[in-house]
């Protein structure tokens, strides 16, 4: 597996998009809302490297309003490239771990995504994202 993108939630993603934009020195993708999440995107991408994507929510109780009424803004996840989405949530839910999707379902990128509960990896949200 590639880590594939760090997830980030804010509360205000006008200013997230200009504090990224210049410290970055880079322009990000447009903005994308996914209905279906409840959320606004942004990704910055450079070839090679892992992509930044800030997530803003559209409604308070959505997951992202949820997490940013409880977290406060910061790191949400990381998401990592896995071949075959399917098989791989199968293989980690036969050695135990707790899935958010035992089915994939489509991202903000148009691509397959699933998410294992943080509970099974140390307090962390993993994002598999199928390339």
């Amino acid at each position: 597996m590639k880590l594939e993108h760090i997830g980030i939630a804010v509360d205000d993603l006008d200013k997230a998009v200009k504090l990224f934009t210049e410290l970055l020195e880079s322009e990000p993708s447009p903005i994308k809302e996914v209905p279906d999440q409840k959320i606004k995107v942004v990704f910055y991408r450079r070839k090679g490297v892992a992509a930044l994507e800030l997530l803003a929510p559209t409604d308070e109780n959505s997951a992202i309003g949820k997490f940013l009424n409880k977290r406060g803004p910061g790191l949400h996840h990381l998401s990592f490239a896995v071949e075959n989405i399917e098989r791989k949530l199968a293989e980690l839910k036969t050695r135990g771990y707790s899935l958010i999707d035992e089915k994939p379902r489509i991202g903000a990128s148009g691509r397959k995504i699933a998410f294992i509960h943080p509970k099974s990896t140390s307090g962390v949200l993993i994002e598999l994202e199928e390339k």
